[in-house]
């Protein structure tokens, strides 16, 4: 499951702000007016993501004059959660059309000392008291502490926090004026926290506390997700929270029916699942958050095909375009992508190629004789490749090393196991290109197929290295006769 945790929401909205048309609203302007004392940057931006499924926003900036002072306006198709920038500096809006906003803030310190005055006023000054009273209140947080707790004592935890902060949104509604659609985000907030914290607490308790095994829950503990109102709920359509928790509620579903991350059709299986037990505005969203997984760790074909279907779905052709742009990034290496091929020079002066290998899982590892991290790794090589000698398996070790007779010296004296090529010309070879490496060590595995399996295995100092080559034998075939029995149908 992904992870929308408390302590972490500031981060998170930060990261990316949404604008969620809630029906039909007319396009407005915002305006926003302000001063900063001792400013430490010449500009400000407010920052907004129109489409949820795409990463770029779009952003407003405006030039402080020499006082301070700085003006904007953006136009808005409806209310939005948004970002206000100041160099390293971030805080939370929620703006309307209509909105008229005078912000002044300490140039030093914009989070901690941002006020509000005008139309829109009354809910940014929220959000900042919110951040405030519980964001940054450890009591009020997950981690690091009340993961520690047991089922009762973390169940406690979830109620005390969302009673004291629904009793905070209480206080605020009879001494504010809020929008009808600031009114349900507040709501969502809180109510989505709750349920996406105790929907993923089992998982990231078993992540995070080491020393115990997975925590078995009462029959009691997952009896909240039988309010169906949780799951398609339009007035929560602006909370992100929201659609984080619907994301991880289709995990769920597919975990409770035997799917795991690590099988075939997962996706596939989340994917019908979001299809078929969501509705309104918020379905295309999380069936597309499903397939940006899918292209990232789902195989290529598999992925292709649910693309295709979702077009069905998203008849307004909202979000196919940045959908299909986003599989075309991640599609060269996909699961069931070919592997770019190469023919190197071995250590003794012969020469082979990825195709040598057909037929066998291949274990590709880049390093370099200068690097400290490679160089590490060299003894847990070793093991491996004794732990897996007479498999259907392959350690291809290529190096990227300009200096040929210092690669040479090392893996002789050494007696380094497995396939040991270089490719020439160093981190400028085209191999580097063709596998689109940044720096080593870098690490793939390749089905039987010669297709990509996994473009990050656990590294070769892993102890879960072994496992997971283990699961990885036949992978492939797997993977083709899911495929072959989905056409069809």
């Amino acid at each position: 499951m992904s992870y929308s945790i408390r302590f972490l929401a500031g981060w998170l909205l930060a990261a990316g702000l949404t604008t969620l048309s809630v029906g039909a609203q007319a396009q407005g302007t915002v305006t926003l007016t302000g001063k900063v004392s001792g400013r430490t940057n010449d500009t400000i931006a407010v920052s907004v993501r129109e489409n949820p499924l795409d990463p770029k926003e779009q952003i407003t900036y405006a030039r402080l004059d020499e006082k301070g002072e700085f003006r904007m306006a953006l136009k808005l198709d409806g209310p939005a959660r948004a970002d206000l920038v100041y160099g390293d500096d971030v805080t939370d809006l929620f703006l309307e059309p209509g909105d008229a906003l005078d912000i002044r803030f300490r140039g030093s310190n914009m989070a901690g000392s941002v006020r509000y005055k005008g139309k829109g006023a009354d809910a940014n000054t929220y959000l900042t008291d919110v951040a405030e009273q519980f964001i940054e209140n450890d009591g009020f947080q997950v981690l690091p502490d009340n993961i520690m707790l047991y089922e009762p004592g973390f169940l406690s935890f979830l109620d005390y926090r969302r009673k004291e902060e629904n009793k905070f949104l209480k206080n605020a509604l009879e001494d504010n004026k809020f929008s009808e659609a600031f009114r349900h985000y507040a709501q969502a907030e809180i109510d989505y926290s709750y349920a996406n914290d105790r929907l993923t607490f089992p998982d990231l308790r078993e992540q995070v506390v080491a020393t115990e095994g997975r925590l078995k829950m009462s029959p009691a503990f997952y009896e909240f997700l039988n309010d169906k109102s949780l799951t398609n709920n339009a007035q929560a359509m602006q909370s992100e929270m929201y659609q984080e928790f619907l994301l991880n509620y289709v995990h769920y579903l597919a975990n409770s029916n035997g799917k795991l991350r690590t099988h075939p059709d997962f996706y596939q299986a989340c994917y019908d699942i979001a299809k078929t037990q969501l509705s309104g505005p918020v379905r295309p969203i999380i069936m597309g958050r499903v397939l940006q997984e899918s292209f990232r760790f789902g195989h290529v074909k598999q992925s292709a095909a649910m693309l295709a279907d979702f077009r069905t779905v998203d008849t307004k052709n909202r979000y196919a375009p940045v959908l299909q742009q986003d599989f075309d990034t991640h599609k060269a290496f996909a699961i069931g992508a070919p592997a770019p091929e190469f023919r190197l020079q071995t250590v003794n002066g012969d020469s082979v190629s990825l195709r040598d290998f057909r037929g066998k899982l291949v274990y590709l590892n880049f390093w370099r004789t200068t690097s400290g991290l490679s160089l590490r790794d060299l003894p847990y090589a070793a093991d491996l490749a004794k732990k897996f000698e007479g498999k259907n398996i392959v350690f291809i070790n290529i190096a990227l090393d300009e200096n040929e007779g210092a690669w040479k010296q090392l893996v002789t004296s050494k007696r380094l196991p497995g396939v040991q090529v270089r490719a020439t010309g160093g981190m400028r070879s085209p191999i580097l290109r063709a596998y689109a490496l940044d720096d080593v060590p870098a690490y793939f595995l390749l089905a039987e197929d010669g297709t990509f399996l996994n473009t990050k295995p656990k590294r070769l100092s892993s102890r879960a290295a072994v496992d997971e080559i283990k699961e990885s034998f036949g992978k492939a075939s797997t993977y083709t006769s899911l495929l072959s029995n989905e056409t069809a149908k």
